[in-house]
């Protein structure tokens, strides 16, 4: 293949977005460009390069050997250009032109516009992108670049490489109809009534039936729904009773005033909400933003929470 062209950063993160996503079309998605775009992107490359990286035309597609050996160098050349921008947005915050955040959807309501509304009054220049999400779906896009920062729950995921600010810890508690649990022997008369279960195709599905299967617990349930509201809303109905976190049920106002809270009639356990970065890439902005969003949650989440619920007060805290 002749040398042509010059190599670029446009052109070099084309082919590391392509090379991940292992197809075109993904790489374009992720990118906000079409695939034609990301196609000629990636011919031209080839081209300054003088060799083909990847096999186009297999489903799905493949790097070559080039392609591997030229991956490794991309990376590198990626990690240093998000180094520099976040250098250049250190010596001075107000020129940081792009920020790509990444937030769980249980704070899409009044901690995200919070947060991005401070933000935005101080970074004028700043073109903000939101993604909302499950966390595996945010740690996924943290990985492959797609954003700079997440404020996910921790997963078990391999943290090598990234760095950590951990904000909240919740527990897991309960949610049942109105006045239909009463007096003691809570895990007798929720034995009777149907569980509504959240989703285990997400990590928090996964974390309830895990800590369920634990307990020896084999509690009947029928439905398994991704969505607080039709969760809560079964709940209120009186459809049956189900577990969650306080920000889920923070997240369902419109039921609040139709449930009860309880704490689990059984071994108690919870889950960590943290902001998570690339290490070293970012220098000290996740930890600035991580300061910024504590007295929001102080203010949106754990105080009207505890309020309402003063046995809350220890278990529901910042970290």
């Amino acid at each position: 293949m002749a040398t042509t062209g010059k190599i670029t950063l446009w052109g070099i993160e084309v082919f590391v977005a392509t090379a991940e996503e292992a197809s075109i079309s993904a790489a374009a998605r992720r990118l906000g460009s079409s695939p034609a775009t990301v196609s000629q992107q990636i011919t031209n490359l080839e081209g300054a390069i003088g060799t083909t990286l990847l096999n186009r035309g297999e489903r799905p597609v493949t790097l070559t050997p080039a392609g591997e050996m030229f991956l490794r160098r991309a990376n590198a050349i990626m990690n240093e250009a998000d180094q520099a921008r976040a250098e250049l947005a250190m010596a001075d915050f107000s020129r940081l032109t792009s920020f790509r955040l990444g937030m769980i959807e249980d704070f899409d309501a009044d901690v995200t516009p919070g947060l991005l509304g401070a933000m935005s009054a101080e970074l004028k220049n700043c073109q903000f992108l939101l993604e909302t999400g499950a966390s595996h779906q945010l740690f996924d896009l943290l990985d492959s670049r797609a954003l700079d920062v997440i404020v996910a729950a921790d997963m078990g995921h391999n943290m090598s490489g990234l760095e950590v600010h951990p904000l909240l810890i919740e527990p897991f508690i309960m949610a049942v109809p109105k006045g239909s649990v009463n007096g003691d022997d809570v895990a007798r008369q929720i034995r009777r009534m149907q569980l509504i279960q959240y989703t285990t195709r997400h990590h928090m599905g996964r974390m309830i039936a895990d800590h369920l299967a634990r307990q020896n617990l084999r509690l009947t349930h029928r439905f398994e729904l991704d969505s607080y509201h039709a969760i809560m809303a079964m709940v209120a109905d009186g459809t049956g009773w189900t577990i969650l976190t306080p920000l889920g049920w923070l997240r369902a106002q419109r039921f609040r005033d139709s449930v009860d809270l309880l704490p689990l009639p059984f071994a108690p356990f919870s889950r960590t909400i943290s902001l998570t970065a690339r290490r070293d890439i970012l220098g000290d902005m996740p930890g600035t933003i991580a300061a910024r969003l504590k007295p929001l949650l102080t203010e949106m989440i754990v105080t009207p929470a505890v309020a309402q619920y003063p046995w809350l007060e220890e278990k529901l805290r910042l970290l």
